[in-house]
């Protein structure tokens, strides 16, 4: 799935593909907020590391688990 965040004063967004659930990828951020972390991190579907500052944070959006289709659909 794909995860968008974005960084408050920044001009572009953190986005990259995740094989976390939608629910790992929320318990993630909401335990890093209720704790007053200075940071939370995440992982990419290719093993890269993505440390993320809780005070600049601006939104998450998180994409849906459903694979694409592929080929024509009726």
């Amino acid at each position: 799935m794909e995860i968008r965040i974005g960084i408050a004063n920044s001009p572009r967004e953190v986005s990259f593909e995740s094989s976390e659930s939608i629910a790992d990828v929320k318990k993630t951020i909401q335990a890093a907020l209720d704790d007053k972390s200075s940071y939370f991190s995440l992982t990419d579907s290719k093993g890269s590391l993505f440390i993320i500052p809780t005070a600049g944070l601006a939104y998450v959006e998180v994409g849906s688990e459903d694979q694409r289709r592929v080929g024509f659909v009726a």
